[in-house]
């Protein structure tokens, strides 16, 4: 999933079922920060086509990411069967996304 941010995270009992890699981008659209993360963002996503991404609504009192300890948008955290193998906060190049390439080619 590329596009819009869910309004309700996924239940962790069904992020932790998942045995794939799964990408969970805590961020906002109206977020400028967030915005400015998408470049960076896509060119990892088109080289992992296996890496399921999804965008979470995180912000304006609402408690989506406090599961994962999320405090700043966006933050990028990388999950395998429900363990955190990397996490990013506010990524602007591929250089900062170095950390989910490094965990996916392990």
């Amino acid at each position: 999933m590329h596009g819009h941010y869910l309004q309700t995270e996924p239940a962790r009992a069904d992020v932790d079922a998942s045995g794939q890699s799964l990408l969970l981008e805590f961020g906002a659209s109206w977020c400028g920060h967030c915005q400015a993360a998408q470049p960076a963002i896509r060119p990892l996503l088109g080289d992992q086509p296996q890496l399921e991404h999804l965008k979470i609504e995180d912000g304006r009192g609402e408690p989506p990411g406090r599961p994962f300890r999320i405090t700043l948008r966006p933050t990028l955290v990388l999950l395998r069967g429900g363990q955190q193998l990397a996490r990013v906060v506010g990524p602007l190049s591929a250089a900062d996304l170095l950390p989910l390439r490094e965990a996916l080619a392990k």
